[in-house]
């Protein structure tokens, strides 16, 4: 699995047109917090049972890439924790690129436990769209 910060993984998806860019984050967070524009959803695990179920996960995930495991897949999610858990299914099922996205959508806690002014995609100032 790579690494790669925000503005990174911004690069990546210039230059690898084909990435299927995926938010695992659960719905409500994905909805109301905000998103990066063209990625699509596939939460990690979701309110109320609040538990993952990696190979479901990991055949969603191919659904959503045409079937083809060799294709790039960028994960996101709110501070780049979930997406390693996440990462580590694909890989499992037989993805050959992973990418998970440092820091997060939302970034990481500051001194004051609030997130958003350390790092992360919102706070390095690239697309995102809410509802």
């Amino acid at each position: 699995m790579k690494h790669l910060t925000p503005l990174e993984t911004w690069a990546y998806l210039q230059a690898h047109r084909d990435a299927l860019f995926v938010d695992v984050r659960m719905e409500i967070e994905y909805l109301y917090v905000g998103h990066p524009p063209g990625v699509v959803h596939v939460p990690w695990y979701e309110y109320p049972h609040m538990q993952a179920h990696p190979q479901a996960f990991a055949e969603l995930v191919r659904r959503e890439a045409g079937g083809d495991s060799a294709r790039p897949v960028v994960l996101l999610c709110r501070s780049g924790k979930r997406t390693v858990e996440a990462g580590h299914a694909l890989e499992a099922a037989g993805f050959a690129e992973v990418v998970n996205v440092l820091y997060g959508f939302e970034g990481e806690l500051d001194e004051h436990f609030q997130r958003g002014r350390l790092n992360g995609w919102r706070h390095d100032g690239l697309p995102w769209e809410q509802l």
